[in-house]
């Protein structure tokens, strides 16, 4: 099961959201904004904690969105994964044996159409679907693609979340925190 049967990712914004969601028992952690000049100090905050890190490249202040930043970041930092938009980060990132995200943001047809020609191109581990609340396109894209696909953005009640994993999400990732103690117990009772 991925992520360790988490079915919630909890997405974090800085150092505080981050230290907060430390004792909780999500294995994995989603990293949103924060500076390069914090990063192996969360990556090992993480570690001596027993949890998994995915940073968002795109969202790191400091650090350039390229497949240069990508190999500083899977070599120097080792996090469990990285979530990008970009093409290349996302190659760089399966190169080096960590899990690969490649968020989408699915505006419109045009989008779905060349989102899903780009993970078909890029095979990334997951393909982060968003915004996350239409389970007819969380469903289409996974069938399409072959590739996993996790829910994310405008997630905002249980049914929400209920509805991304009916439609065959792996998991959905959220910074509301509200959305992650309904979840934390589900893994253990499966």
């Amino acid at each position: 099961m991925p992520f360790q049967g988490q079915s919630i990712l909890p997405a974090v914004r800085g150092w505080k959201e981050f230290d907060a969601l430390l004792a909780s028992p999500y294995a994995y952690i989603v990293m949103l904004d924060c500076k390069l000049g914090q990063l192996k100090s969360i990556v090992s905050e993480a570690g001596r904690h027993g949890k998994k890190l995915l940073l968002h490249a795109d969202l790191i202040d400091g650090l350039n969105h390229d497949e240069h930043a990508a190999e500083f970041l899977c070599q120097a930092i080792r996090p469990a994964g990285i979530i990008s938009t970009r093409t290349t980060v996302v190659q760089k990132t399966k190169q080096n044996g960590l899990i690969a995200i490649q968020r989408l943001f699915l505006l419109d047809t045009g989008a779905l159409e060349r989102g899903i020609a780009l993970a078909m191109q890029n095979r990334p581990d997951y393909i982060e679907v968003l915004p996350g609340v239409i389970p007819s396109i969380i469903r289409e894209v996974a069938e399409r693609t072959g590739i996993p696909a996790l829910a994310g953005g405008l997630i905002r009640t249980e049914q929400d979340v209920a509805a991304a994993l009916e439609a065959g999400a792996a998991a959905v990732t959220t910074s509301d925190r509200k959305l992650w103690k309904p979840y934390i117990n589900r893994k253990q009772e499966e």
